[in-house]
């Protein structure tokens, strides 16, 4: 049963419904890719501003941090509500902007956050709750646009691909205690995300050969369309070198595969990708991919360039899951929304979430509200209500179940976590899987070219 607080918490949310839609339908809309999501940020800090919170920003380019209490002013930890800003490019979406789209469903996290906002700051509700809350807008979950990233790394502008990975690097969770975080999926009305899952690191590829004449001399030529085709079959024989209970995997695409059909391709480019459930796991995949694409070169006569990008850590299981199923059970007996399905055991995808994870207990869930399939260009929102509203809900009746009774439930969850790594043990494994490697091919002569 609700008491009085948390009964408030859910009419002040329902007083703002249309609000809250009108946020969600906005951002939607107006999709933008990770570490350039200007107006979506800008569009948050609005928000907060309405509710009287100040924010701090530019955290990681993007991101936005508001205090429920002025930052360091209260003792108790602090928890951080966690909404994710970024899109996918799928230009073929119709609601794309600028080629960018939602359907990955961030836009309903960050709805969630601040319609959670709205009640939480009510002076009664805030006045209920220990420590402090934090409301979070983050960058670049999405591991896309990858070469613009890695200029952005090269000039010295940024850190990690990953924006949680990259909020850490610079402090901006240094004092957070105890995140909390959202996901959209379909087939459900809600859930509880408490899966492992794959950590992984990205590389980009670049097989330089020699240009020639494809149909008139082709045997001048070196051809790194060649390089790459054979890399792919070197990956995909390395698949019974996996153990099945890592979960590996091993994907990505050529981003650049030649000029011309009738010149021998001096360049080609691929985006690739290794997974596996422990760092151990994936570092021993991408060690083996790396070798595969030097093979390609030797034995084609190309040069090769590997940069890898460290990606996202696996992402841990908490212990703790009871405050936040006593609020899906709140939900639940209003009759509306009843189809819980909680992601449990092991998952092969890979978010930054999996980054917090390693650091401090993390509370996670879904909700719906959305068809289609998700990161694709049929994804619509089919509940407003469910995919924004009930999202909001959630946040807002966890967050302070968590923190009342002087944040007695949130303490627990710390004190019984064990997080994996500090943060300066993380920033060091991240440091280690970012290097980039040339490997060089002796070149043979051209028989006949005198």
């Amino acid at each position: 049963m609700l008491d009085r607080i948390e009964q408030k918490i859910v009419d002040i949310i329902e007083s703002k419904k249309d609000e809250i839609i009108a946020f969600g339908t906005d951002i939607w809309n107006h999709a933008e890719l990770g570490y350039k999501e200007v107006r979506t940020s800008g569009k948050f800090v609005e928000e907060m501003a309405k509710l009287g919170l100040e924010s701090e920003t530019g955290l990681a380019f993007t991101g936005v941090k508001s205090y429920l209490h002025e930052k360091g002013s209260v003792e108790g930890p602090t928890l951080a509500i966690i909404g994710e800003m970024d899109g996918l490019p799928i230009p073929n979406h119709p609601d794309a902007y600028n080629g960018v789209s939602h359907s990955c469903g961030h836009h309903a996290q960050l709805t969630g956050v601040v319609g959670a906002a709205m009640a939480l700051t009510d002076p009664e509700i805030k006045e209920a709750m220990g420590g402090n809350i934090c409301f979070f807008a983050v960058p670049a979950e999405e591991f896309v646009d990858i070469e613009w990233k890695n200029q952005m790394m090269k000039e010295g502008k940024l850190g990690y691909g990953g924006g949680k990975c990259e909020l850490i690097r610079i402090g901006a969770f240094d004092d957070i205690d105890i995140s909390m975080g959202h996901h959209s999926s379909t087939g459900l009305d809600y859930g509880i995300i408490n899966s492992t899952s794959n950590g992984f690191v990205n590389k980009t590829v670049t097989f330089k050969g020699r240009a020639a004449h494809a149909a008139g001399m082709p045997h001048h030529g070196i051809d790194a369309l060649n390089a790459a085709t054979a890399a792919l079959v070197n990956i995909a024989l390395q698949q019974e070198s996996f153990r099945d209970e890592d979960s590996v995997r091993c994907h990505g695409f050529i981003s650049n595969g030649g000029s011309a059909v009738n010149i021998i391709a001096d360049e080609v480019v691929m985006q690739y990708c290794t997974r596996g459930k422990t760092p151990e796991a994936y570092k021993n995949a991408s060690d083996k991919v790396d070798r595969s694409f030097k093979a390609a070169a030797m034995a084609t006569g190309c040069d090769v360039v590997i940069e890898t990008m460290a990606g996202y850590m696996s992402q841990m299981a908490n212990p703790h899951t009871e405050v936040l199923q006593s609020v899906l059970d709140e939900i639940k007996a209003e009759g509306i929304y009843t189809n819980q399905k909680d992601s449990e055991g092991h998952g092969t995808g890979s978010d930054d979430f999996g980054d917090v994870s390693c650091l401090m207990p993390l509370v996670h869930f879904n909700t719906g509200g959305v068809e289609g399939s998700i990161h694709g260009p049929d994804l619509v929102v089919s509940d407003p209500y469910l995919a924004y509203v009930v999202t909001a809900k959630i946040f807002a009746l966890t967050a302070y179940r968590l923190m009342k009774d002087n944040a007695a439930a949130a303490k627990e969850n710390i004190a019984d976590y064990k997080p994996i790594m500090t943060k300066e043990s993380y920033i060091e494994f991240q440091d280690s899987m970012q290097k980039t490697e040339t490997f060089t091919t002796e070149k043979l002569p051209i028989v006949g070219l005198e």
